[in-house]
Order: structure tokens, then sequence, then C-alpha cells
């Protein structure tokens, strides 16, 4: 698939680490990385190129960190993607994963597709590194958390449950843009509605307009200017008391429900999260 979406033009080599440690992610999203990383490197190299996927394991520790702030310390498995490209300056570095930004002509892409890969690999508790010359290529580094749980054997694992989706409408309250971005696009794939605010004052602010015609409040527990997620929750509930909610948080589900004084008929769950699992809970949450 990649070789087609490169062209004959790009030489595309893989270096694949042997014994590499697991890890706990949804493998279409990380198919959906790596896609995305291919298009970006395919147009940076109008004339041809080279594209090298390599994968490696990576023991991050307290000096690492100093240089890369975004790391955390721990086991991780890291997926690198470098091409021989026109390659990016400083400015615009700075912002390829900024929602709707692009360098491409009008009509030549959204923008979309590295801020996509940023929220993935937030989703999954990850970081990006780049590095970039112009004239000489650009290198990704995507680091996921290695997980210390067996893989079981999938001879006999049951089919995926199959998910319906709906046209109900669905406010998603995240403050971060990129994965804010990522939940709208999912909840759009299974046919939903989707509006959006970064912050609760801002959820606060859009709600009087669309009231009537929002079903669910898709929301984080833990925003910016002060107000909570299950703050929000109760003040709409107050509005439109059979308004559906499901709180997210990377919080474990046994802390939530211990030190979190969540009110009645509020769901819970718990981030990083499947797609499906995603389009799961907000379908049982509307039919209940």
């Amino acid at each position: 698939m990649l070789e087609r979406t490169l062209g004959e033009d790009i030489v595309l080599k893989f270096d694949f680490a042997k014994d590499l440690r697991t890890i706990y992610a949804d493998p279409s999203m990380v198919e959906q990385i790596v896609m995305n990383l291919a298009v970006n490197a395919r147009d940076a190299m109008p004339r041809g190129g080279q594209l090298v996927v390599r994968t490696s394991a990576a023991d991050i520790d307290a000096q690492y960190i100093q240089k890369n702030p975004e790391a955390r310390v721990g086991q991780f498995v890291c997926l690198s993607v470098a091409d021989t490209g026109v390659g990016m300056d400083a400015q615009v570095l700075g912002r390829i994963f900024d929602p709707f930004f692009t360098t491409k002509e009008v009509g030549k892409g959204t923008g979309l597709g590295l801020a996509t890969v940023y929220g993935i690999t937030k989703l999954h508790h990850g970081w990006i590194e780049v590095s970039s010359e112009v004239g000489r290529g650009t290198h990704f580094k995507i680091f996921l958390p290695a997980s210390s749980k067996q893989i079981e054997p999938s001879v006999n694992k049951p089919a995926d449950q199959v998910v319906r989706g709906g046209k109900e409408t669905v406010l998603v309250v995240e403050d971060e843009a990129e994965l804010r971005l990522l939940t709208r696009q999912i909840l759009e794939c299974y046919g939903y509605r989707v509006f959006e605010g970064a912050t609760g004052a801002e959820a606060l602010k859009l709600w009087p307009q669309h009231a009537q015609e929002i079903d669910l409040l898709l929301t984080d527990m833990v925003m910016p200017e002060g107000i909570t997620g299950w703050e929000l929750a109760e003040k709409l509930r107050i509005e439109k008391p059979e308004l559906k909610v499901i709180c997210t948080s990377g919080y474990s589900v046994e802390l939530a429900k211990m030190n979190l004084d969540a009110p009645a008929g509020i769901r819970f769950l718990q981030k990083p999260f499947k797609p499906q699992s995603l389009a799961l809970a907000v379908r049982e949450c509307l039919d209940e």
C-alpha cells in the first residue's frame, strides 16, 4: 500500500528491529501515522527520493528529558520516518502540527495530516521529535510507550464487535487541539454531527445557540479556565436534564471514581481510547 502511495520515483526502505517490545496501541491508528507521514514525505519529494521507515527500542532517562522536554522516563518504541525531500526551515517546522496549516497550494492539502499524527501520538501518551534541513530532508521520530503486558494469541479471538454509528449531535470539549480534531474525525466517520470547544467556557458560550440540537456532551475532566468537565456537565444538565454525558481522562477508572465527585448518570472513558471504544461508548450512552 505504501508503494502505491509513494509512486515509482520514490525508493521505500524498511529497517525493523528484531525482538522489539510491544506497544498497547490501536493498529489502524498506527497505520494512519505511517500513511500520513508517507504522504507528507511524498509531497516533499516531487522529483523522487528515498523514504526509510525504521523501528527501534528507546530507553529514556532523565538526561534525555533535559534535551527533550516532551519526553518521559521509561521504555518506549520509536517509529522513525525519514525522507530526502525539500526539508523545512525553522519557521515552518514550528507550525507543522497546527491544524489546517499547510505549505501546499490551495486545494492541494488540508493541513490535517500531521495534526492527525500528533493527535494520535498524544492519545497514546507518546511524543514526536522532528528534525529537518532545507534541501536535505526531514526526519520524524514517533515515541510510543512500550507495554509490559503479554500479547494473547489471536487464533481463537472473537471478531471485533461491530459498532453502530448514528446521526445524533455531539459536543466535544477538549483543550488539546490535536486530540479534539482527532476525536471529531472519529465521530464524524461514524456519522455523528459534531460541535467543539477548547474549554468549558467556550462550550458554555456555544451552548445557548445549539442546546436543542446537542444530544451528548463528550468532555475532558480537567481543563483550563477553572471549570472542570463534571462542572460543565452539571451546568448543562440543569438546562437539559436528558443530555447524555461522557467524561474522558488519563486517570485510571478507579482513581476517578474514588477521588472525583461524579454527578449521577455521567459515564467515564479512560484515555487513551481506541476509535471503536469511543464509538461504542457514545452509542451505548445515547441508547440508554
